[in-house]
């Protein structure tokens, strides 16, 4: 209850009232302008790069004398697209073997080659190699909950040699903000609890440090149940 002797509160100030505004304005804002920045910054990155490489009767700059920027970037969608097509063939697939057969004959040439190739297939390649789910699994230790990504079942030798009577799934534990560093465990499928929030809703989750929620689904409580079997 409020007696007269109680102070009544300040109304903020027009330099608080400023600073909020500013401060909000600064959170839409930077979002759309980064976005822009790199994006601009990557367009011209790519012009530097290939522009170079393509004789100046094709640069439209030649014709009408403005520098647009992208046109890099076009030349490098279609010459990218116009290798890949070919290389879907019996004689680019020829002779991707025969330059790869060359490579492995190269002692530091390979190492490099081999390992940016890795890297290439895992991110750009159109595969079945993705993560199936979002989880959470007891990590470090039982009793703390982590949030992870089902990838692939366990085979093979890590299967045969695992003290497990039952099946294995192999998680990837992100860590947090960096989302693409974590740990690959193995974990027996009873232990493993299947979220229904989509990997996207996961990752943002895990990027936030936890602030980020995904919007609840009607209903209240999301249902979490044990992951699927490989039938």
């Amino acid at each position: 209850m409020n007696t007269p002797f109680d102070e009544k509160p300040r109304r903020p100030g027009i330099f608080a009232s400023l600073r909020a505004s500013f401060l909000t304005g600064l959170v839409v804002i930077a979002p759309v302008g980064l976005t822009v920045w790199l994006i601009w910054t990557l367009f011209g990155w790519v012009d530097g790069f290939v522009l170079p490489l393509v004789p100046q009767r094709f640069n439209p700059e030649e014709y009408i004398g403005i520098n647009l920027r992208g046109v890099g970037v076009i030349f490098f969608l279609v010459f990218t697209i116009v290798v890949g097509w070919v290389a879907k063939g019996l004689i680019g697939r020829s002779a991707i073997r025969f330059a790869e057969t060359l490579v492995d004959r190269t002692p530091v040439v390979r190492s490099i080659y081999s390992g940016i190739k890795q890297i290439a297939e895992t991110v750009f390649a159109q595969t079945e190699r993705s993560f199936e789910k979002a989880c959470l699994v007891q990590y470090p230790r039982k009793g703390i909950w982590a949030i992870g990504f089902i990838s692939t079942q366990a085979k093979g030798e890590v299967l045969e040699k695992s003290d497990v009577t039952g099946e294995l799934v192999s998680v990837f534990v992100p860590t947090t903000p960096n989302p693409t560093s974590g740990f690959l465990l193995y974990f027996p499928v009873e232990d493993v609890v299947e979220l229904e929030m989509s990997i996207e809703d996961a990752a943002k989750l895990v990027i936030s440090a936890g602030l980020v929620y995904p919007p609840e689904k009607p209903g209240g409580k999301p249902k979490v149940e044990p992951v699927r079997r490989a039938s």
